[in-house]
């Protein structure tokens, strides 16, 4: 679907860029296609071709995108290393994909090309590719096949060996059935992700289609983005919640002009209330909370841009056209709204397994459903309510505490920008909840006391936390979310 989409929007959009980098560096939708048949023609002389596996360490920008749809020409999945990994991480994914060829600058080259791994080529200079292309050349014909694997993306953030998520071309061109169009129209966008993330891997397909000019940042930045927003007159503003939250906080927001901004669309899980009551207050525009994850191919569930405020600051909305969602138990039977259990989804963009993993993907995918591993609950209106991981959940002198449910009634607080809770190991209780806070005004922090004191109402008294910790920013992990596991782990002293 992604070769198809290259050859087919350089027809139609010819010299319109296609991608601009943050240092100008630009490609125009005629390029990206004869650019991408030559690095064909040289992988394939490398002996990539259907079922080969390319993986890529690069920077997110010209380059990656080309080598992406080159692959895809050929009929190879690309598998992506997060340019923000580590060398170990990177090396626990080289293993994991088992690649027949890694492409990879210098700087991100650390823990590649281990013994017996696969052949490493180093790419620099101004124009790294060069080296891999053939001059005039194409790919072989490829017949067309809907589950010939497209790519691999691994979640962020996990534990243990990494687990990378692999898509057909089915799943590429039902994400563009799902979002052609969307917020963002066929304008300028911002790729709010690094290149190997979910969210432009298998959205791709369908913003080159519109002829979108996707700018690219090889890390991402609130100054940046805002700026883009303002100079393109963007009609959506797009990112993760901790992205919002630093928007917010640019000292250069109040001199931007967003009356362009018809829509904030805020991906991957629940943002907090306070966040969103301040992204629609000082953007002027409607805020939509769009939970999903890697394994459901970036497509899930969604607030309705004209929901009410219960709607908007404390759900992640109802599923959106196309997808199905449940709360089950964990024998895997519906349990009636208002109850807690884990949080399953059918959708057309989900996942075809864990790459290589046969036992993780039984786990995950049940007769059609993908066990998301969130915990949530349906309310009286049909909104579903995030409450925490299966893993995050405590338990406090016997009492289960979901976190995000917490989190969602301590975040109204007028003080706190962000809160997180998490665990800390006790000698009577077995474990307590510690309130870790980003605060509005840092010279004038919340107390435990006012916390406590604001939750007393809404959560039951095992539920509120029995710590404060105060820090002027939350960590965030390789796909831009706050890490939960650092955190916890600090509290635990690991």
């Amino acid at each position: 679907m992604l070769a198809e989409t290259v050859v087919e929007a350089a027809r139609r959009f010819g010299d319109r860029t296609a991608l601009e980098e943050s240092n100008g560096a630009t490609v125009s939708y005629a390029d990206l296609d004869g650019r991408s048949d030559e690095v064909a023609a040289g992988l394939a002389t490398r002996g990539i071709g259907e079922g080969s596996v390319l993986l890529l360490s690069l920077p997110s920008g010209v380059d990656y995108l080309v080598a992406y749809a080159a692959a895809a020409k050929l009929g190879a999945v690309t598998a992506g290393a997060n340019p923000r990994w580590a060398g170990p991480e990177r090396r626990a994914v080289d293993t994991a994909v088992g690649a027949d060829l890694v492409l990879a600058t210098s700087s991100l080259a650390d823990g590649l090309g281990e013994p017996g791994g696969a052949e490493v080529l180093v790419l620099d200079g101004d124009a790294p590719l060069d080296d891999l292309r053939v001059a005039g050349g194409t790919p072989p014909p490829l017949p067309s096949d809907p589950e010939r694997p497209v790519c691999i993306c691994f979640t962020s953030g996990s534990t243990g060996s990494p687990k990378g998520a692999w898509f057909a071309g089915r799943q590429l061109t039902a994400a563009a059935d799902l979002d052609t169009g969307g917020a963002w129209g066929g304008g300028h966008l911002i790729a709010g992700t690094a290149m190997p993330h979910v969210g432009f891997m298998t959205k791709v397909p369908w913003q080159l289609a519109g002829g979108a000019t996707i700018h690219t940042m090889d890390r991402w930045s609130a100054g940046e983005v805002l700026q883009l927003v303002d100079e393109h007159r963007m009609p959506a503003v797009n990112g993760v919640a901790a992205q919002i939250a630093l928007m917010l906080r640019h000292p250069d927001f109040d001199d931007h002009d967003f009356s362009c901004v018809q829509a904030i669309v805020v991906g991957a899980g629940a943002s907090p209330p306070a966040l969103v009551h301040e992204a629609r207050e000082r953007f002027g525009a409607p805020y939509s909370n769009r939970y999903s994850s890697t394994e459901s191919g970036g497509t899930g569930l969604a607030t309705s841009l004209d929901a009410d405020d219960e709607e908007a600051l404390h759900t992640v909305g109802r599923p959106r056209p196309g997808v199905e969602a449940e709360v089950r138990s964990t024998d895997g039977d519906p349990v009636p709204a208002g109850e807690v259990g884990e949080l399953w989804l059918r959708t057309p963009t989900a996942m075809s397994g864990y790459w290589r993993d046969p036992g993780r993907t039984a786990e995950a995918l049940v007769d059609g459903w993908l066990r998301t591993g969130d915990l949530a609950r349906i309310d009286d209106r049909g909104c579903f309510r995030l409450v925490g991981r299966t893993g995050e959940m405590y338990i406090r002198g016997g009492y289960n505490v979901h976190p995000q449910e917490v989190e969602a009634v301590l975040g109204t607080h007028p003080a706190v920008a962000q809160v997180v809770v998490v665990p800390r190991p006790d000698d009577v209780m077995g474990e307590v909840g510690v309130a870790v806070v980003v605060a509005t005004d840092p010279d004038r922090p919340p107390e435990l006391g006012d916390l406590r004191a604001h939750g007393a109402d809404r959560l039951a008294a095992y539920k509120l936390p029995q710590a404060l910790r105060l820090l002027p920013a939350l960590p965030l992990n390789s796909g831009d979310k706050v890490d939960r596991q650092r955190l916890t782990a600090d509290e635990r002293g690991g």
